[in-house]
């Protein structure tokens, strides 16, 4: 992220060529189109590190993130995503591993990781950015909670709003000291 961090992410690498290659081949001198040049992300699939609030956001309450993403995409609202990424996540998850002594842990996994790459791939479109560090499905199946702060991050810097009031943390001052005196009676 611009201003609060010094990683920059690695440039990218099309899977079909290596490092050398990609080094080796030809720079065109015409201006980048957007469906040949797709930018990089601000921030790394791990750059959690970079906005604590965020990443404690998603940790504790993924679905909340995940919700605000998508509702920022347009592609719902707060509660609707929200609520189904916490049926998908948390209750599904929840009784797989309860009811099968933990066998069928990854399978709510992945079916979460197939709802949340449809939102990846849309915010990948509107910001013309690369498919990094793998494939949408893939990196929400091995990394879920990191992409989905690094998915806020994103559009927290897009959007040029460094402090997104939603998610600020309100302030409460405590109120001023009372005492009581005993009246004087006359």
């Amino acid at each position: 992220m611009k201003g609060q961090g010094s990683y920059v992410p690695p440039p990218y690498v099309p899977l079909d060529q290596s490092d050398s290659e990609a080094e080796i081949a030809p720079r065109n001198d015409e201006p980048p189109s957007r469906s040949q040049d797709p930018a990089q992300w601000s921030s790394g699939i791990c750059a959690c590190c970079d906005d604590m609030q965020s990443c404690c956001i998603g940790l504790v309450c993924p679905c909340f993130l995940f919700g605000k993403n998508a509702e920022v995409l347009g592609s719902g609202t707060l509660v609707g995503s929200c609520m189904t990424h916490f049926i998908l996540w948390g209750l599904v998850n929840g009784l797989c591993c309860l009811l099968t002594d933990g066998i069928l842990l990854g399978l709510p996994g992945s079916l979460v990781a197939c709802y949340a790459c449809g939102y990846r791939r849309a915010l990948r479109t509107k910001y013309n950015l690369q498919e990094a560090p793998c494939g949408d499905l893939v990196t929400h199946l091995f990394c879920h909670l990191c992409a989905i702060c690094q998915e806020h991050r994103e559009i927290r810097e897009r959007s040029g709003n460094s402090t997104p009031s939603d998610l600020k943390l309100s302030v409460v001052t405590a109120p001023p000291v009372q005492t009581m005196e005993a009246v004087a009676e006359d």
